[in-house]
């Protein structure tokens, strides 16, 4: 066996499974709380570039919302307690993962269609008005450049693609990417390096 770390972008991870309880305060001063398991991203907090991306980011007053490797929920889930006209739909690669956003999700008293799969492969035939996420940089050039076609092949017209990551570790590379699918990207928040991008299938 190798002795090479697990990564977070693994169908099944193989460490023992301890989970944390973690919590997120919004500026509103509402509190939420998360079972937070390791082998999934963000193991035991709420890391700052997601933080960014929930308080940030742009909405219509209703549709569906995707949260695109979603780890153990916080994105959606969050959104969409406060932003109730939204459905939620959350999916990701690790089993773990999708295991405990549907848990999340009902503990908040939260409907949720949460699949099992890589990338846009759970949602054949659907479209969305709305995918965010804060993608897997570490996972390489490929797989980013599969999410950013896939979300424009994935979005009703009109809708946006919002991606949060560090601007010098990525993320520049992301925007790029993001204006050649889409022809318009814009950073809509820059916070110690965090940028949030947001695209718009026009």
């Amino acid at each position: 066996m190798s002795s090479k770390p697990e990564h977070y972008y693994t169908p099944s991870p193989q460490s023992i499974l301890t989970v944390r309880e973690v919590g997120l305060k919004l500026p509103n001063g509402r509190v939420y709380r998360f079972k937070s398991p390791s082998g999934v991203f963000s193991y035991g907090r709420v890391d700052r570039a997601s933080r960014v991306l929930i308080n940030n980011a742009v909405l219509p007053q209703d549709g569906s919302l995707l949260d695109l490797g979603t780890g153990y929920g916080c994105i959606g889930i969050v959104i969409c307690k406060e932003h109730e006209a939204l459905s939620l739909h959350m999916s990701d690669i690790n089993e773990r993962a999708v295991r405990f956003s549907a848990m999340n999700a009902r503990d908040h008293n939260l409907e949720a269609d949460v699949r099992l799969g890589n990338l846009f492969e759970p949602w054949t035939n659907m479209s969305f008005d709305v995918i965010v996420s804060n993608p897997p940089i570490a996972a390489g050039r490929a797989v980013l450049t599969e999410l950013v076609n896939g979300a424009f092949t994935s979005l009703n017209d009109g809708g946006y693609l919002e991606l949060v990551a560090y601007h010098n570790k990525g993320g520049s590379r992301l925007e790029e990417l993001m204006r050649l699918v889409f022809g318009n990207a814009l950073a809509v928040v820059k916070a110690g390096g965090i940028r949030v991008y947001v695209s718009r299938k026009l």
